[in-house]
């Protein structure tokens, strides 16, 4: 089931965040030291309360049966009638289970519903097959970008809704 996220779930939510985000450091040698900033370090209580209650973001969760979080997303709308798609994320365990999926089509019905025409995302660029993931989800690829404080570069993507 998928639902909105309460305020006290944060913490619940940023633990499911870098779990998930953890496989990506790993796989791709980022650790806190080189990339303080990637998600699987930097998601807290207190930056998801900031996004909640500053940003106004959309936050959802699949849950369990039994109540246990184990997807996550957020959607911050922006002024051009777009909106960023962040953290999309599954735990490791519960991954090629089709929650992804579920949760991404969530994630078009709620920006569609606010009034969005476009999704955008950013990823690790070098991560391919989550970058072809996307691709075959209907986005496209619109760029590049290298910040000094990342270890890796940013790519870009984007879907019409």
């Amino acid at each position: 089931m998928i639902r909105d996220v309460e305020k006290s779930e944060l913490s619940r939510c940023a633990e499911l965040i870098r779990r998930s985000f953890m496989t990506v450091a790993e796989d791709f040698g980022f650790t806190a030291e080189n990339a303080p900033g990637f998600t699987a370090f930097a998601a807290t209580e207190e930056r998801l309360l900031y996004q909640l209650e500053q940003e106004r973001r959309v936050m959802r969760a699949y849950c369990t049966g039994g109540g246990q979080l184990i997807g996550y997303y957020s959607l911050l709308p922006q002024d051009n009638d777009e909106c960023e798609l962040s953290n999309l994320c599954v735990l490791p365990e519960y991954r090629r289970s089709g929650v992804a999926s579920l949760l991404l089509e969530d994630a078009r019905l709620r920006a569609g519903e606010l009034g969005r025409v476009k999704m955008n995302i950013g990823i690790v660029e070098e991560n391919r097959p989550l970058r072809r993931w996307y691709e075959s989800r209907g986005f496209v690829h619109t760029g590049t970008e290298k910040f000094e404080r990342f270890p890796f570069t940013c790519g870009y993507l984007e879907t019409a809704l």
